[in-house]
Parts: structure tokens; C-alpha cells; sequence
């Protein structure tokens, strides 16, 4: 199969190019390198030793769009293009919303042009918001916290409503919990541009050397040890959930969202304490105010994935740790070293 993937260059993206070539799919990456690298298009190269097409631009550009159409013919789509910070989409809620929502508008109308009538879309468990219940189901009422999530169940609305208008479509929605880790090779992993906004990434950072400590933000949430708790996923397992969704897009029309966690749930001390574990030295850390738009915990019920994807994640704690660190040590500064 003939696979668009936006935002391919980045840390998911990169891992499900490898997962989709190695299931035998023919891949096209359309990404403007806003927070990732070529360099990452050539170590996947490397790594699977199979081709990869690649266009840098926009996924609002409809000319660009239009043209990876006409070259490559996808015959469906996995989109990651977009924006991701939770607190920088409190700051930024404009850009949020034109390059998320809009974004998808953009591809949406592009893949209609071309009568590509199949999408995989990278959603987030932020569109459920302040829980009624742990863990979430795929029932649980979407009320987002913060611009990000809201932008996510926005574009979520989209792909029912496009979705629904034809019945040769299908859209399968991949609600992440919190992706983590690193490809076994050690040679691609999690590499922000920025400072980091994710957990894990800052943790690395700390360990070698790049930032003196670790922020918590928050210690007074209700959970055990007052930290707030998330359920992290090795992006690998993601990867493979995508290979999954693929599959089950080719066979099942309409549109379906499933939550794509382990149903374990980790506080950030706890992720401090593991993370130690797996390099032999001490974090050291320092306390904050909560930030706008966090909430205290987060935990998937996977139950639908495993039942209607076939897909369970298989990587624990300490390999999510052990292999962030194998990637952080072996490449200190990220893409840059080269």
C-alpha cells in the first residue's frame, strides 16, 4: 500500500515509517522540519534499508498537497503534522487551531481531490479532559483543558463529519496517552527543537548534562505522591498501533477512535525514579506551580484496541526508560552530533 505520512520526520512519525516498512507499505513523509531534522529521514533509510519519498512543506499548502497526490497516490493517510504543547497552546491558540485544524482541513481537501478515501489521524487523550471516571473509555465525555485538546476533538469532529458523508471513507482516530522511549537501534528517539515539554525528553536532558534539573509542576495534585499521573506509552507500541489502524481502515469504513495506552498509569516521581534506574545517577529535581491546562492523572482502558485492532502495547517501565536513555546517551545532542 502506497502510505502519505505528515510529519513523518518526527519522533512518532519516524518510528511508524519503520513499522510501516517493515509490514511492506510504500511511504511518502510531507513535513515542513518545524521541530524535527532530515537527518531523522536518513537514519530511518539507514535503518529499515528501503526507500522513502519526501517532500518539505506545509500540510496547509494545498499545492504541495496536490502534488504528492499526483506523484505518489497514496491510498490512505497517517497524519501527524501539527502542533503538540499543551502550555504553549495557552500562549499561541490562533496558531493552534490553523495549524491543527486547519491543517487537516487542508489535507482532507487534498485527499478528496485525489479520491484518497483513508486516514489514520493522531489524536490525543487530551480531548477527555478533567476525568469522570479512571481509567477512560472511548465513551467518556471529551471536554478539553486546554487549547491543544481542544484543537485535537475539533479536528476529531471534522473526520466524523467527513467520514460520515460517504461511505467509502474511513478515518480511524488514535487517542495517545503519553508516548515515550526509543527505537532499539538507539539511533532515533525523541529530539526537541526547545526546550521540552514532555516529560521524558526533560528527564534525558537532565541526565546528560543538557539542563541543570528537572521542574516538577506540582506536587499538591490528588495522587499518591501529590505528582501528576500519566499513562506512558513506548512509541514503538505506537508505531505498531498505526500498522494496526492501517489495516483496520482497509476493512471497516466510517469512523472509530481508540485509545492507544498500556491502562497503567506512572506520577512523575515515579518516572524520575525509573529513569534513574535505567542511567545509575540521581535527577535532581526542583518544585513549581502547577502548569494551565495539566490535570492530575490520566490512565487509558486499551479494552477496544486489543479487541478490535488486535493491538496490545509489550514494552514495560523500565524498557520505555532504558531505551530513552540509550538513545539521549548515544546522541547527547539529539540529531545535532550528527
Amino acid at each position: 500500500m502506497h502510505v502519505l505520512v505528515t510529519g513523518g520526520a518526527g519522533y512518532i512519525g519516524s518510528h511508524t515509517l519503520i513499522e510501516l516498512m517493515a509490514e511492506g507499505h510504500d511511504v511518502c513523509v510531507l513535513d515542513n522540519y518545524a521541530n524535527a531534522t532530515p537527518e531523522v529521514l536518513t537514519r530511518v533509510r539507514t535503518l529499515s534499508n528501503g526507500q522513502i519519498a519526501d517532500y518539505r512543506g506545509d500540510v496547509r499548502d494545498a499545492a504541495i498537497l496536490d502534488q504528492i497526490m499526483q506523484d505518489f497516490a497514496p491510498d490512505a493517510v497517517v497524519h501527524f503534522a501539527g502542533l503538540k504543547a499543551v502550555s504553549e497552546s495557552q500562549q499561541k491558540p490562533l496558531t493552534y487551531y490553523d495549524v491543527n485544524v486547519g491543517g487537516t482541513l487542508a489535507l482532507l481537501h487534498a485527499m478528496d481531490r485525489a479520491g484518497c478515501g483513508r486516514i489514520i489521524f493522531s489524536s490525543s487523550a487530551t480531548v477527555y479532559g478533567e476525568p469522570d471516571y479512571l481509567p477512560y473509555d472511548e465513551a467518556h465525555p471529551t471536554r478539553p483543558a486546554s487549547v491543544y485538546g481542544r484543537t485535537k476533538l475539533m479536528a476529531e469532529q471534522v473526520l466524523t463529519d467527513w467520514a460520515g458523508a460517504d461511505p467509502g471513507r474511513s478515518a480511524v482516530i488514535l487517542r495517545y496517552f503519553n508516548p515515550v522511549g526509543a527505537h532499539g537501534s538507539a539511533r532515533i528517539g525523541e529530539d526537541p527543537q526547545d526546550i521540552p515539554n514532555n516529560l521524558m525528553p526533560y528527564i534525558a536532558q537532565v541526565a546528560v548534562g543538557r539542563r541543570p534539573a528537572l521542574t516538577i509542576f506540582g506536587d499538591d495534585y490528588d495522587t499518591p505522591d501529590g505528582t501528576g499521573q500519566r499513562d506512558y506509552i513506548h512509541v514503538v507500541d505506537l508505531a505498531r498501533a498505526h500498522v494496526a489502524a492501517l489495516d483496520y481502515a482497509g476493512r471497516t469504513p466510517g469512523v472509530r477512535p481508540f485509545n492507544i495506552g498500556t491502562g497503567q498509569s506512572y506520577s512523575v516521581i515515579d518516572m524520575v525514579r525509573a529513569f534513574e534506574r535505567a542511567c545509575g545517577q540521581t535527577i535532581p529535581t526542583r518544585q513549581a506551580p502547577r502548569r494551565a491546562g495539566d490535570i492530575a492523572a490520566m490512565q487509558a482502558d486499551p479494552a477496544r484496541a486489543q479487541a478490535e485492532l488486535g493491538w496490545r502495547a509489550q514494552h514495560d517501565l523500565d524498557a520505555m526508560t532504558a531505551s530513552t536513555w540509550a538513545w539521549q546517551s548515544a546522541n547527547p545532542h539529539g540529531y545535532d552530533a550528527g
